[in-house]
C-alpha cells in the first residue's frame, strides 16, 4: 500500500513553511515542501531539519504549467496520488507598492487564480479517495465581493456559475485594469482581492465527488489530517 503524502504549494517561506511544520509533526506519512526556486526549497528543509523535522523536497512552479504536469506525474508515480493537497502558492504586492495598478492586476491573477487553476485541474484526478484539498483564501475575498457592482455580486452568488463563465470574469477583470476602467464597471481597486474571491468561487464550481475541501486554520490541523 503506498505511503501517505501530503503537499504544500509555496511553502519555502511564510504561511507554508508554518504550514509544513505543523504537518511534518502531526501527518503521518511523507511532507513535501515545495518551491519556484531549488535553492531556496532546499534552505527550507535544512532549516527544519535544524528543528528534528524531515520534510522532503520538490521543485514545483505553478505558473509553469509543465512543472505542475511533471510534480503531478511523480507523486503519481511514487505515491498513487496525492492524500492532502494544500494551494497556498500565491502573491500580494506590498502596501505602498508602486507597481502600476494594470501590472499588478494582471500578475496577481496570474498566480493567484489562473495558475491555481491549473494546479486544481491537474492535480484533482490524483487526489486519493479521501483525500483533502485546501485553498488558502482571505478574508479581502468577501471584502472584494462586497466592493463589486451589484451584477457582479449577483453573478459571483450564483449557484449556476459555470466554470468558463467565472474565467471570463476575471479575465475581463485583468482586460479592464489594463484599459484603466475596472473601477467603472463595477470592480474594487484590489487585484489581490478579486483574485481569492476567483479561487473560492472556483472551487465552489467542481462537482465534489470522493475529496473534501477546507477553509485553512492552523488551530484545525488535526482535523484536517484524518484521512
Amino acid at each position: 500500500m503506498p505511503k501517505m503524502v501530503a503537499v504544500v504549494t509555496g511553502s519555502n517561506k511564510g504561511i507554508g513553511l508554518a504550514i509544513v511544520r505543523e504537518l511534518c509533526k502531526q501527518f503521518q506519512g511523507d511532507v513535501y515542501l515545495t518551491a519556484r526556486q531549488v535553492g531556496r526549497g532546499q534552505a527550507a528543509v535544512e532549516s527544519l531539519a535544524s528543528e528534528g523535522l524531515k520534510p522532503l523536497f520538490h521543485q514545483l512552479d505553478i505558473d509553469d504549467v509543465n512543472s505542475i504536469t511533471t510534480a503531478a506525474a511523480f507523486f503519481k508515480d511514487k505515491y498513487g496520488g496525492v492524500d492532502v493537497l494544500i494551494n497556498n502558492a500565491g502573491i500580494a504586492f506590498g502596501v505602498g507598492d508602486t507597481t502600476p495598478f494594470p501590472v499588478r492586476a494582471e500578475v496577481t491573477l496570474k498566480t493567484n487564480f489562473f495558475a491555481t487553476r491549473d494546479m486544481l485541474t491537474h492535480f484533482w484526478q490524483i487526489i486519493k479517495a479521501g483525500g483533502r484539498v485546501v485553498n488558502v483564501s482571505s478574508a479581502l475575498s468577501s471584502s472584494a465581493l462586497q466592493q463589486c457592482s451589484s451584477e457582479l455580486q449577483q453573478r459571483f452568488r450564483s449557484e449556476d456559475m459555470t466554470e468558463d463563465e467565472l474565467v471570463g470574469l476575471m479575465q475581463r477583470f485583468v482586460d479592464e485594469a489594463k484599459r484603466g476602467e475596472h473601477k467603472q464597471d463595477g470592480w474594487p481597486d484590489t487585484a489581490y482581492g478579486v483574485s481569492k474571491l476567483g479561487l473560492t468561487v472556483r472551487f465552489s464550481c467542481l462537482e465534489i465527488c470522493h475529496c473534501f475541501t477546507h477553509m485553512l486554520k492552523l488551530s484545525n490541523m488535526q482535523k484536517l489530517l484524518k484521512v
